[in-house]
C-alpha cells in the first residue's frame, strides 16, 4: 500500500474523492481553487508551491505525487517535484471526467462548438444559462450603469456563439437528474443543443491506483520538468 498526494481541481472535487475512497491506497485529497486555468500562471505557482510539500501533516512522506489536472492552458509546463510525479495525458479536465483522451477527442470531433458541464461546472455557477446571465447583468449595472451593462453583456454573449451545445458529463451522482434538468434548461436558455453523455473513472480510478501505463499517463522523475507535447498524441513529456 502506498501513500499518496492528489492535487486536484476543486471542479473534480466529488469525483476525486470517490475515486481516492476505492483505492487501495492512501491518498490524501488536496484540492486547489476552481478557475486557475484561466490564469495559467498562477495555476503553475499554486501547483509548485504544492508540489514542494512532500510530507504530509504528520511528517510522513508520500511516495508519489499525482496531478488531477490536464495540460490546462500550459499551467502545468515547468513543473518539478522532489518526488516522483504522474500526470494523466490530457488537455484538460474533461479528459479525467470522459476516462481518456480517446473518448475527449471522439466527442470533440463529431459534436464541434460543445460546452461542457459536469457536477462541480455546475456547482461553482458558473455555467452559461439564465442564472449566470441575470447574476452578471446586475453586477454589470450596479459598477458601470444600465446603458454599459447592456453593451458589456452583449460583448460576453458574442464570443458565446462559437458554441453549439451544452453536454453534460453524467457520473450518476444523487443529484444527476436535476444537474441534467439544469444543463437543458441552460441549453434552451442559450440556444444550444443538449446531449448527456456517461462519465467513465477509469483514468481518475488507474491515477490513485497506482496503476501508470505510459500511452496514459507522464511519470516525471524527481528532478524532472514538465514540458508541452502537441508534436504527438502524448501531449506532455518529460526532461
Amino acid at each position: 500500500m502506498k501513500r499518496f498526494k492528489f492535487i486536484v481541481c476543486g471542479v473534480m472535487q466529488k469525483e476525486a474523492y470517490l475515486c481516492a475512497a476505492r483505492s487501495k491506497n492512501i491518498v490524501d485529497v488536496i484540492l486547489l481553487e476552481q478557475g486557475l486555468h484561466n490564469e495559467p500562471d498562477r495555476l503553475r505557482s499554486e501547483l509548485q508551491k504544492t508540489l514542494e510539500v512532500t510530507c504530509d501533516i504528520k511528517g510522513r512522506e508520500y511516495d508519489t505525487i499525482l496531478l488531477g489536472y490536464g495540460l490546462c492552458s500550459n499551467g502545468i509546463v515547468g513543473l518539478s517535484s522532489k518526488l516522483p510525479v504522474i500526470v494523466p495525458r490530457g488537455h484538460d479536465c474533461i479528459t479525467l471526467l470522459l476516462g481518456s483522451a480517446k473518448c475527449y477527442k471522439e466527442y470533440f470531433d463529431s459534436h464541434r462548438g460543445v460546452y461542457w458541464y459536469s457536477t462541480g461546472w455546475i456547482e461553482t455557477n458558473t455555467q452559461p444559462g439564465k442564472q449566470r446571465y441575470q447574476r452578471t447583468l446586475q453586477e454589470y449595472r450596479d459598477k458601470y450603469g444600465d446603458d454599459n451593462a447592456e453593451y458589456l453583456m452583449e460583448l460576453e454573449q458574442s464570443w458565446m456563439k462559437e458554441y453549439q451545445r451544452a453536454t453534460y458529463i453524467d457520473w450518476s451522482f444523487a443529484n444527476s437528474e436535476n444537474q441534467k434538468d439544469y444543463t437543458k434548461k441552460c441549453a434552451e436558455f442559450m440556444g444550444w443543443n443538449y446531449d448527456c453523455v456517461e462519465g467513465n473513472s477509469g483514468l481518475m480510478q488507474r491515477l490513485v491506483d497506482g496503476d501508470w501505463n505510459e500511452d496514459e499517463y507522464l511519470i516525471v522523475q524527481p528532478g524532472e520538468t514538465i514540458v508541452e507535447d502537441l508534436t504527438t498524441d502524448k501531449i506532455i513529456r518529460a526532461e
